[in-house]
């Protein structure tokens, strides 16, 4: 059987021009600033225009853990838009932006698959509105500015040994995770030991995701700590005075941008934060955008609901005060199945042991989603063609007795109309199920209790292990004043532990803590856990060999 590629179908659609698409969401045309045909930014103060209109329903996607196998969470997620519109319901899907590192990396892009993505596809995964690039500079511009105050004579006596705050590329480049810099002599600036991180795990990202409009854009970044005096005390982005320009930076970066799928359903793609080793949601702007032009939104959070779905409502919720009406877990037959321990070359043999053994994975998702947050949640399985009727039977009959039924999904291979069950049963969820909703700890606890509290409880662990510094870096971040913030975790995504190799659901393990951070201006504290990297790198075959644009313009190789 002969599949095109991803790339082939989204350059063969044929868009509809992004007024057009704006027209559907009653959009004026004084809130659109295009960016050519197909790609728009809508204007943040049509937000405060419509603080009267009635939020839509929101639906969040989110999955079990990633294995090379594939979920399809993207895909489910636009998919299931073109279903509810499919069946009358006017709708609107938000995004992440995708970011060049995994791009050229291993995972490809994130745009969606098959017959479910948003266009134009080439564009959203490579420069797009340039909101990346915006984010990169700002971040780049703060550390300038804090060298620079240190060359200048240092009025506020940082300590060099004590900078925080580090230099972001949005590129997959382990050889700049540490660095030293200021060399070559006096001319050249203070050497120091330095590093960069990746462009969406910096907390510009996170900011431009969580602020609320501009004003509140520029105090976040006038609360960043970039490091700390000789005496200890923190400095921030404003003491070294650069919140104003950051924010001049990132004035058109915080507009929400708009697009469209295959099928014309609106969706807004906007911020691009990493969910291992960020909090892994798009923008709560053009979330709230959203919800204020449809009667649905349905929006996901990145990697497994253990990462991207406890941040979204442990800090996207809680900061933000929304709540969503329903949850989708997207999981694959192939997916469970490597989580039992199947090779990926033998995936599309009917394993019935392995998926049983693989199966525990996807239920603690389910667990913590449904009693752990407290809301209404379905299973929606991505059908692939070699998936047997009972393998399908195991999963549903496994999900019933936590009291959630399954959907088939098939909308990479049908568009729209493979995600209507799917949608159906949302409805249903929405219009007839309790919502419970709850975090998962109180702001309140000391910062280890918060951290051993989203340890046990949503990844299953016996306890916590705080090693290194890191009791000394929570200790200090107590005594400064930010003990009561919500915790971002930083933690491979492929397992439920903080060992990549423990697939389905681990027992008798026990979650490191090797360092802790504060993003004060984001409004979080990150925990790194085991030996997760805030730079990555890339694969002994990066998906940048395949890459190639031809002399038309037409690019190839793209996923």
């Amino acid at each position: 059987m002969t599949f095109k590629s991803d790339i082939d179908i989204a350059q063969e659609a044929t868009p509809e021009v992004i007024n057009k698409i704006a027209d559907k969401l009653n959009i004026d045309q004084e809130y659109i600033e295009n960016y050519g045909k197909y790609k728009a930014k809508i204007d943040y103060n049509l937000l405060s225009e419509m603080k009267n209109t009635p939020d839509a329903k929101l639906i969040l996607v989110t999955a079990i853990n990633p294995t090379p196998a594939g979920e399809g969470k993207t895909t489910t997620t636009v998919g299931l838009g073109d279903a509810l519109m499919h069946i009358g319901k006017k709708t609107v899907i938000a995004l992440r932006e995708p970011s060049l590192g995994p791009v050229f990396g291993v995972k490809g892009g994130a745009a969606g698959g098959g017959y479910a993505q948003v266009i134009p596809m080439e564009d959203i995964n490579l420069h797009f509105t340039g909101d990346l690039h915006a984010v990169g500079v700002a971040n780049n511009l703060i550390a300038a500015m804090l060298d620079n105050h240190v060359y200048q004579g240092n009025e506020l006596d940082i300590d060099v040994r004590r900078v925080t705050w580090k230099r972001c590329v949005d590129m997959n480049d382990r050889q700049l995770r540490f660095i030293t810099d200021g060399l070559g002599g006096k001319a050249n600036g203070m050497p120091r030991e330095d590093g960069f991180d990746i462009t969406v795990a910096s907390e510009i990202m996170a900011i431009l995701c969580l602020s609320s409009d501009l004003e509140d854009l520029k105090k976040r970044v006038e609360r960043i700590i970039v490091g700390y005096t000789r005496k200890g005390d923190p400095v921030t982005a404003g003491a070294i005075k650069a919140q104003g320009a950051v924010a001049a930076l990132l004035k058109d970066a915080l507009k929400p941008n708009l697009v469209q799928t295959l099928e014309h359903t609106p969706a807004f793609i906007h911020g691009g934060p990493f969910a291992n080793i960020a909090h892994g949601c798009n923008s709560v702007m053009a979330t709230k955008m959203a919800m204020k032009l449809a009667d649905y939104v349905v929006t996901e959070a990145g990697f497994g609901a253990d990462l991207g779905a406890e941040k979204f409502f442990d800090i996207k919720c809680r900061l933000s005060g929304l709540v969503p009406n329903a949850v989708v877990i997207v999981a694959t037959v192939r997916a469970l199945k490597s989580h039992g321990g199947v090779a990926k070359a033998d995936l599309n043999q009917e394993n019935l042991a392995a998926l049983k053994k693989g199966i525990p994975n996807l239920l603690k998702h389910v667990e913590n989603v449904t009693q752990n947050f407290g809301l209404p949640a379905v299973v929606a399985i991505n059908r692939f063609h070699a998936d047997t009727e009972a393998e399908l039977a195991l999963i549903e009959e496994e999900c019933k007795k936590l009291g959630v039924n399954v959907a088939l999904s098939e909308v990479w291979g049908q568009g729209g109309a493979g995600g209507v069950k799917l949608a159906q049963e949302v409805l249903r969820l929405i219009d007839n199920e309790e919502n419970k909703f709850k975090f998962a700890y109180d702001l309140n606890l000391p910062i280890k209790e918060k951290i051993k509290t989203i340890a046990t409880k949503i990844y299953g662990a016996d306890g916590v292990d705080f090693v290194g510094q890191s009791s000394q870096e929570i200790e200090n971040l107590e005594k400064i004043g930010c003990g009561g913030l919500p915790i971002c975790m930083a933690k491979t995504q492929y397992s439920l532990s903080d060992d990549a190799k423990k697939l389905g659901r681990p027992d008798n393990f026990r979650i490191s803590i090797r360092g802790v951070k504060v993003s004060a201006g984001a409004g979080f504290i990150v925990a790194l856990t085991g030996d997760i990297m805030t730079l990555p790198g890339l694969p002994k075959v990066p998906a940048a060999e395949k890459i190639d644009v031809d002399n038309t313009g037409k690019i190839s190789g793209l996923f």
